[in-house]
């Protein structure tokens, strides 16, 4: 299982946090290297010097009277340290802090020398209390205020830790800064994939930011500048090819009854076909954003595609869902789309030939089907492109591979979903999704 997170702004909030974490615990391990230990070398190197010259005092003092010099000591010691009031040696507790163990080591080490035995205990004061093994008796000696009571105080905890919070939270609003303007960028680049254009993207902020915002925005210029060329040229190739195939079709007219029937009849489907071909052109320049929005009954537009069908001598089954609520789409660019599919499922499938409309709780659905070969599930997403024509799955009938991509780019920008998929008893099935709240 990877730990890790998987976005940038999380991978970089952990890089952070473990940065400060890492650099806090470096800074208290400097600080106890360098400022704690020193200072508990010199503060051992006095205590064992004191000691010392206190157990030279007490070997001098007549055994009878040790034990009040060691009272008057302690008491006096107590009252000028941590001001508590120690009570019988019955009070010591044998707790030490590690910062205590270690000086009462370094304390041990210089005393081991003088053949001093020391033990020490921690009184209910916080004091440190030494037991000086002595002929005629051992003696407990209190020493207050050697060394702090604790190894970090609660000062350097509470600072450390606000710290570590307004350092975290700091980086993570810088984080949170950069990581807006990449959201951006996605957003709009999954417009685009959408086949719709994206709004100009904010070139303010940080200069790499900026940068990448604009290089976006001079992208999006080139691809609608592009398509635009790519329109035009497509609409001048047509219109120039129109008035050739409306002579064509002049001289076909006029030689009609004088030639061979089979020959004219051949004529005249070539004719048809590449002015087929040319309408096809037009349509994929079209974009279709010059027509306004509006309500479309999709019930009454499968009829009217079911009829203009019937004119053309072919039999369309129409299934349409009743109380279907209308749908704010452009009307021609959406007729156009069904059209295409229609058309794609009687060239290229064999009947019977359905189109059917349906209802959905997100939307609702249109889909053309046909019962021909079908195609390679592999290929469902190239022919959506312009100019890609099916392999062997498909009739090689005539056509320019533009159908599927006007279908395609028409319902992209409607906001829906265009799908090739396997048709339910084989063939092909066609299915455009789309949304109701928007056209």
């Amino acid at each position: 299982m990877n730990w890790r997170p998987r976005s940038l702004f999380g991978r970089n909030a952990l890089f952070i946090v473990a940065l400060i974490v890492l650099g806090q615990l470096g800074g208290a391990l400097l600080l106890r290297q360098m400022v704690v230990k020193p200072r508990l070398d010199l503060a051992a190197d006095s205590v064992a010097r004191n000691v010392a010259a206190l157990r030279a005092g007490l070997v001098t003092v007549p055994p009878t009277q040790r034990q009040a010099f060691v009272d008057a000591f302690n008491a006096r010691a107590r009252a000028g340290g941590a001001g508590s009031e120690p009570s019988a040696r019955a009070t010591l507790r044998p707790l030490l802090t590690p910062l205590e163990r270690g000086f009462v080591q370094r304390v041990s080490a210089r005393l081991a020398g003088e053949g001093v035995d020391v033990i020490w205990r921690r009184d209910t004061g916080g004091s440190l209390a030494l037991r000086l093994p002595m002929a005629g008796g051992e003696q407990w000696v209190a020493l207050p205020g050697v060394l702090p009571e604790r190894e970090f105080t609660g000062a350097w905890l509470a600072v450390s830790t606000v710290s570590v919070v307004l350092a975290i939270a700091g980086a993570l609003w810088l984080q949170r800064r950069l990581d807006r303007p990449l959201a951006r960028v996605v957003d709009a680049a999954r417009t685009l994939a959408g086949g719709q254009v994206p709004a100009p993207l904010p070139e303010a902020g940080p200069t790499e930011i900026a940068t990448v915002s604009r290089s976006f925005n001079q992208l999006v210029a080139s691809l609608q500048q592009t398509e635009r060329e790519r329109a035009l040229m497509l609409a001048g190739l047509s219109h120039d090819l129109r008035t050739p195939l409306t002579k064509l079709r002049l001289g076909v007219e006029i030689l009609h009854g004088r030639g061979e029937p089979e020959l004219m009849a051949s004529m005249t489907r070539s004719i048809e076909e590449l002015d087929a071909i040319v309408g096809q052109f037009l349509d994929f320049a079209r974009s279709g954003e010059d027509e306004a929005p509006g309500p479309v009954d999709l019930n009454a537009l499968a009829l009217a595609v079911q009829a203009a069908a019937a004119d053309h001598g072919r039999v369309l089954r129409v299934e349409v869902a009743p109380g279907l609520p209308l749908v704010p789409a452009r009307s021609k660019a959406l007729r156009r789309v069904v059209d295409n599919l229609v058309e794609n499922a009687f060239r290229h499938g064999r009947p019977p030939v359905v189109l059917r409309i349906a209802y959905e709780p997100q939307g609702c659905s249109i889909e053309v089907e046909d019962q021909g070969p079908g195609i390679d599930p592999a290929q469902a997403e190239l022919l959506k492109q312009p100019f890609r024509r099916a392999g062997d799955a498909r009739s090689g009938a005539a056509g320019a591979g533009l159908g599927l991509a006007i279908a395609d780019r028409i319902v992209r920008g409607h906001g829906g979903r265009f799908e090739l998929l396997p048709a339910t008893q084989g063939g092909l099935r066609a299915r455009v999704s789309l949304p109701l709240g928007r056209g």
